[in-house]
């Protein structure tokens, strides 16, 4: 499936890939890079007009683009970290616009070792769910349900491995995959059992 179909396109969904009906909403790609080369952080953040540095509080710089919209950390190792992005391939651009920023300060920045390392995707069912018997039930030991301290169930799927946040509302949050299929598919897997834990709401 493209970005453009995940950006919210009207097309019909591929039933082959996604029986549900529904397809998972990517939200956030973690990516990292290796810069490749050291580097002195109060100078990037003193360079930079889009950069902030506290050392105190943080031992990185924190930049910031607008297209794609996204978050960089800049450590002085020259690793960084990109967040935001809604695509793979949007993190992969702004990660380049990053290095290029650190190569235009005159750094000898490379673009080495890319990699996703965390999807963060959100679908809604649309219908609600029994968590508390869900809690109870035959997954009870792929999940964690504490209500008084988080109101969602905390579900760890071992094939993919993944981590499912699901709501009573219907809303989940999958997260932990470093490839879109692996999301999807995890959320293939959870769905027929959301669907056994439904929530009959009865209007008198």
């Amino acid at each position: 499936m493209s970005d453009d179909e995940l950006q919210g396109s009207t097309d019909p969904v591929d039933l082959s890939n996604h029986p549900s009906g529904l397809v998972p909403t990517l939200q956030n790609i973690v990516s990292t890079v290796n810069l490749d080369c050291k580097l002195d952080l109060k100078e990037i953040a003193l360079k930079a007009r889009n950069a902030e540095y506290n050392p105190k509080r943080f031992a990185a710089v924190i930049m910031r683009i607008r297209e794609p919209k996204t978050t960089a950390l800049i450590f002085a190792s020259g690793r960084m970290v990109c967040t935001g992005a809604k695509t793979e391939c949007f993190s992969k651009l702004a990660a380049r616009k990053y290095a290029r920023i650190v190569q235009k300060l005159g750094f000898d920045a490379r673009f080495k070792d890319f990699k996703i390392q965390n999807i963060v995707a959100s679908c809604d069912v649309k219908f609600p769910i029994r968590l508390e018997i869900l809690a109870v039930s035959v997954h009870r030991d792929f999940l964690s349900y504490e209500p008084e301290m988080f109101p969602g169930l905390i579900y760890r799927m071992r094939e993919p491995k993944i981590v499912l946040l699901i709501f009573v509302s219907g809303k989940i949050v999958i997260t932990g995959a470093k490839k879109r299929e692996d999301t999807f598919r995890a959320f293939e897997n959870i769905y027929p059992v959301l669907t056994q834990f439904k929530k009959i709401c009865i209007h008198r």
